[in-house]
Formats: C-alpha cells, sequence, structure tokens
C-alpha cells in the first residue's frame, strides 16, 4: 500500500469534528451549569481565555502564519535554532575575585557575565582590563549594572576591544543606563530630566561603533517586581521605550542608532502560557513602535530581550521550590524566544548566594540547553491554537495601556499623574487579596507548608516588607518593589521568633464522627495552620466527645479544630466547646451555613473554611495567643 493511500485511510476513520459539535457535548457534559463560570478562565489581565482552541481560531491572527525572521518579529529572529546568551552576574567587591569568578563560570558553560556594582565604585581603567580580562570576547556578552559613570564603561570597552583586536562590530554586552528608570523607583533625577537624556545621547553616539553593545535600558522587572499584571508590565514597558526614543530623536540621534542602542528587561513570573506570549507580543509592538518612528533598517526592529527571574514570587520558606519556579519561569523565557536569561539563586533574596546555590542557576540553563535541546527549535510555540490566541491578547491590552500612557503625554507625565503607579498598586492589592485567600498559591508559604521548618538565623528587616527606595523628596509616588510572600513570612516568623523563649503553640486535630468528612477537615486545617508555623498534632479517630475533650487536654493543646461534618456539628460542637472553652481556643473546620448562628449563640466564635481569609486569621489566632509584639518574642 502506497504512503497516500494509507493517509488517506487513517483520515476516513478519523471523521473532522466541527466546533459546534464538541460544544454541544460540552454542554451536555455540563448538564446545565454555567458554561463561563466552569470553564472560561478569567486571567487578570483584560481578557478571558477560552476552554479549547482550534484552527478557525488562527484565521483573524496575521502573524500566525509567519515565518521566525519574518516582520513584526512575533517568530523571533532565529530561523535555525533557538541559542541564546547564559548569564550569571557577579558582584563587584574585590576587583581579582570578581576576574577570577568570571573565569570560572565562564568555564562552567556561561557565555555570559554581569558585573553588578556597590553604590559609589570607581575603577581606573587598568581595574577596568583585569575585570573584564576572562569576558571580553566576540564569542561572548559583557553587561555592567550600578556604574555611576557609564561613559567611562564605553570608553574602557573600546580601549579593550582595540588592544585586544577584537572587531567593534562582532561585541556584545550592555550598560544599564535607564534614568527613567530610577525615576518611577526613587522619585528624583540626579540632576534633572533634560541632562538625564544628553547624557543618554552621549552614551549612544559613544558606543556608535559598536553596535553589539547596548547602553540603554528599559527595565520592566521594576514593573514585575511591584507587582504589576504582565499586560501591565508589557505596555509600561514600551512606553518607557517610546519616551527614549522620542526624546533621543528630538535632540538630533538618527531613529535607527536610538533604536538600536536600546536594550529590554523583563521580569518572569509563573504563568507559564502567558509568559511565553508576553515576549512574543513584545516583540512585535516594540518593531511596530521603531517603524512608526521612521525605523529604516529590519536589524533596528528588533528588540533585545533579557529576562530575569522576578523576585516577587520567590519565598524564603521552603526556599528550594524557588528552584521549580525559576525552572519553568526559564523555560517559558527560552520558548519565547529571549535573547539572553539570568536565572537567579534560590536563595539570593534573603542572604549572600552560596557556591551551591548559584551552581544549580547556572546548571538549570545549561540542563535545558544540553539535554533538553531548548535551544534547537526556532519558535517553537509558534503555530500553537493556544499560545497564539494568548499573544494576540496580549498584544491588543498591552497596546490599549500603551495609548492610555501616550495620552498622558508619555512615561513621564503618566508617571506625575500616577497612571502607571495607581495600575500597579491596584494590581498589586488584589494580588495580595488573593494570595491571602488562596486563589494564588505560593506553594511551602500560603498552601502545603513544611510544618517541621524553622528558620533560626536571624534574618535583615527587609526580608518582611516593601522595598521603597524612594528619595527623601521624592516629585512622584514611587514604585515599590516587594515580594508576595513577605507578609505570609513576617506572620510565620514571629511564631519561630516567639517559640525561641516559649512553647511552640500546638494545634489539635479533633478527629470525630463521619470518616470521609473528618479525614478530609483535618486535612485542610492542618495545612491552614502549619502556614503560621503552629506545631500540628494530627491526632487519632475519636469515638466520643469525652474521649476527644481529655486527649486535647491531656496534650496540652492550645487551639483544638473540631472535624467532623455540618450535620454532627449540631452536637458535636457545642458539646467539645463546653468541655474546653475555658481552657482551649475551639475552632470549627468548615461553614455549617445551616447551624452557624445557633453554634455562635452557644459561644462558638471560630471557624475556618475555604472562604476564610488565612492571612488575617492567622494574625488573629496568633494574637489571641498573644504573639503579637516582635520584641518580646
Amino acid at each position: 500500500m502506497q504512503e497516500s493511500e494509507k493517509d488517506e485511510k487513517l483520515f476516513s476513520e478519523f471523521p473532522a469534528v466541527s466546533a459546534s459539535e464538541w460544544e454541544g457535548k460540552i454542554r451536555e457534559d455540563l448538564q446545565g451549569a454555567d458554561y463561563d463560570k466552569k470553564l472560561v478562565w478569567d486571567t487578570g489581565e483584560g481578557f478571558r481565555v477560552m476552554p479549547y482552541y482550534r484552527d478557525e481560531n488562527l484565521k483573524n491572527i496575521r502573524t500566525a502564519s509567519m515565518e521566525p525572521g519574518e516582520f513584526p518579529f512575533v517568530r523571533g529572529y532565529r530561523m535555525k535554532d533557538n541559542t541564546w546568551f547564559i548569564r550569571q552576574d557577579i558582584r563587584v567587591d574585590d576587583i581579582r575575585k570578581a576576574s577570577q569568578k568570571a573565569m570560572h563560570v565562564m568555564s562552567k558553560g556561561v557565555n555570559s557575565v554581569g558585573f553588578i556594582f556597590t553604590p559609589g565604585a570607581s575603577l581606573t581603567f587598568d581595574d577596568f582590563e583585569v575585570l573584564c580580562k576572562p569576558v571580553i570576547s566576540e564569542n561572548a556578552e559583557l553587561n555592567f549594572e550600578g556604574y555611576e559613570n557609564p561613559l567611562q564603561i564605553v570608553d574602557s570597552i573600546d580601549k579593550l576591544l582595540e588592544k585586544n583586536g577584537i572587531n567593534p562590530q562582532n561585541f556584545h554586552g550592555s550598560a544599564d543606563y535607564d534614568p527613567l528608570g530610577r525615576y518611577s523607583l526613587t522619585g528624583t533625577f540626579p540632576v534633572s530630566l533634560k541632562s538625564s537624556f544628553e547624557e543618554a545621547k552621549n552614551l549612544i553616539e559613544a558606543s556608535e561603533k559598536m553596535p553589539g553593545f547596548r547602553v540603554i535600558l528599559v527595565n520592566g522587572s521594576n514593573f514585575r517586581n511591584s507587582g504589576s499584571t504582565i499586560v501591565q508590565e508589557l505596555g509600561f514597558t514600551l512606553a518607557q521605550g517610546a519616551e527614549y526614543l522620542a526624546s533621543l530623536t528630538e535632540s538630533g540621534v538618527g531613529i535607527d542608532l536610538a533604536a538600536g542602542k536600546i536594550g529590554f528587561r523583563f521580569g518572569l513570573g509563573s504563568n507559564y502560557f502567558l509568559e511565553i506570549a508576553k515576549l512574543r507580543a513584545a516583540r512585535m509592538l516594540w518593531a511596530q513602535i521603531v517603524q512608526a518612528f521612521g525605523g529604516t533598517s529590519e536589524e533596528v526592529f528588533r528588540m533585545n530581550s533579557h529576562s530575569v527571574t522576578s523576585q516577587w514570587n520567590k519565598t524564603m520558606y521552603d526556599p528550594h521550590v524557588n528552584i521549580l519556579r525559576t525552572t519553568t519561569e526559564a523555560m517559558s523565557a527560552i520558548i519565547s524566544g529571549t535573547d539572553s536569561l539570568t536565572i537567579g539563586p534560590y536563595n539570593s533574596f534573603y542572604e549572600e548566594p552560596s557556591e551551591l546555590s548559584e551552581r544549580i542557576a547556572r546548571n538549570q540553563q545549561l540542563l535545558l540547553k544540553e539535554e533538553s535541546y531548548f535551544g534547537k527549535v526556532a519558535d517553537p510555540g509558534g503555530g500553537s491554537y493556544y499560545i497564539e490566541n494568548l499573544t494576540a491578547s496580549i498584544t491588543a491590552e498591552a497596546w490599549k495601556l500603551f495609548l492610555a500612557v501616550q495620552e498622558k503625554g508619555g512615561f513621564t507625565g503618566a508617571l506625575k499623574e500616577d497612571l502607571i503607579q495607581g495600575e500597579i498598586e491596584e494590581s498589586a492589592r488584589l494580588r495580595d487579596w488573593n494570595i491571602a485567600n488562596r486563589k494564588e498559591i505560593l506553594l511551602g508559604t500560603n498552601q502545603y507548608p513544611n510544618a517541621l521548618e524553622v528558620i533560626e538565623n536571624p534574618l535583615a528587616p527587609k526580608v518582611f516588607s516593601t522595598d521603597d527606595p524612594g528619595g527623601l523628596e521624592p516629585e512622584i509616588k514611587t514604585l515599590k518593589p516587594y515580594r508576595g510572600a513577605w507578609a505570609f513570612e513576617l506572620m510565620r516568623s514571629r511564631t519561630d521568633r516567639y517559640a525561641k523563649k516559649n512553647k511552640r503553640p500546638k494545634v489539635f486535630m479533633l478527629a470525630i464522627g463521619d470518616p470521609a468528612m473528618r479525614r478530609a477537615r483535618a486535612l485542610f486545617a492542618g495545612n491552614f495552620f502549619a502556614c503560621s508555623g503552629f506545631e500540628i498534632n494530627n491526632s487519632p479517630v475519636y469515638h466520643s466527645v469525652d474521649e476527644a475533650a481529655d486527649a486535647c487536654l491531656k496534650e496540652k493543646a492550645d487551639i483544638a479544630v473540631i472535624c467532623s461534618s455540618d450535620e454532627e456539628y449540631a452536637t458535636l460542637a457545642p458539646a467539645l466547646f463546653a468541655k474546653l472553652k475555658d481552657k482551649i481556643i475551639v475552632v470549627v473546620a468548615g461553614y455549617p451555613k445551616a447551624i452557624m448562628e445557633d453554634l455562635k449563640q452557644q459561644g462558638i466564635r471560630h471557624f475556618i473554611h475555604n472562604r476564610s481569609n488565612v492571612l488575617e486569621s492567622l494574625n488573629y489566632f496568633q494574637e489571641l495567643l498573644g504573639i503579637t509584639d516582635p520584641d518580646n518574642n
């Protein structure tokens, strides 16, 4: 049988199923339940996601049929592979040690190094030569962050390239001059907005013969680490980039030169498919923005993107989960076609990263490249019904936000009118509420915590708070980077500190009655109270009120949680409460709506259930137990 005959027979055995047939079957299975509530996902990004997509959903997406390397580059620039720069950042406290570390990590597979300087750092040319020697080549990328004299960096790199016989046309790297980003974080410019743009112009002109060395940074991760949505990060990042283009071209810099000198940094979160779509949308929109400014070279339409795993969703308790988070975030960035990637060590935000944690972060990228072959296929997400539709939706919503910023006079004007900060503040408030209510899960922190984990060493206060780098007299309300987990961590750390001088509070599960309900509610309650660091006593099943109460008193529990069925609570809860009320805090696991008021009238005040605000509830139980003042804990 010929191959064509095989194909014909195969397809005849599997007839096409129309969308209407799918819909009919779905509605039949729903048995009258609300289709939208059950199956349509509200992303929180301004659009909703359908339960499935088909080929016909691509008909109105013109970019879906394009090839990699084709304007507006939604499918990326690389047509044969998906290579990216594997970057590791190194803090420069000692020139020689930083240089030696750069040499070490380069030998371990890294091909991009970011040197991070402390405030006030000042280097001579000889210092730069020692520092950059292991990295400066045509095959690696060299980046600088935090150095207060970027013109000196450009001048030193220029001299080093000439001294080492390296063609500046083939050199890649970046400096991080970002006065608008600084303004959004501190509320002030070093001198003035005008002088900042003049320095940007000088930097671009000084580095003109190094086309692969980006000197202007648009740092979208500032928005992401302040609690923004994906759409907000993209819309505001593009608006910031457009303001740089506008100011530079107005000062006489050619659009092709200006666009080619701007690099972008994006933060990565855990929303796997939306993160893939985000960077695809970013490339497309930036290409169109540069074209609208009059760009003439295809090269300058191409966005240079560096992706960084964000700190917003990283946790201090159960910190090794951060490795899982950064792995999926890295996968999103690579699949979407990022140009370079930094994976932050899992412990970097609360302590000095160890050699092991840095090695793990480095090897995450190497495993994805060398063993998972992520670098072999150009735009692996291209043509996916789901990803293409997500890309189109994010593009549309981000563009609306971009236009809203332009109506306020551009990025600076929108900051002065509190549009950007206000939008992000509202997003952060909603995300905080979702975490407190476990609508958004931070594994190991607000759900499935490791109840046995205790943090012994004292931690810096900033670990438990928002990061407000605003100046003494900021002109605007500033962005405030923070971590979504900090409120839970602060609450749990109070328990840890209290337990050093006192008995760790003990929560006793009174499992009694209906087997299925008592088990489910005991598991729920144990998970609930473990988020606060309380000791959880998963007691055996009890067959009588007296037996359960006696066991609870014998264990000297601080909180007793009654775990049974709603029907049985009518008799069990008042009986247990009567025996324990003067000695132990009594809690009912569940929401027995029909008898709730009756139980309250009998003195039972505490209920935990799926509708509970977990953070608020646990803070309240800490207050009842006297765990309130950190200075006395």
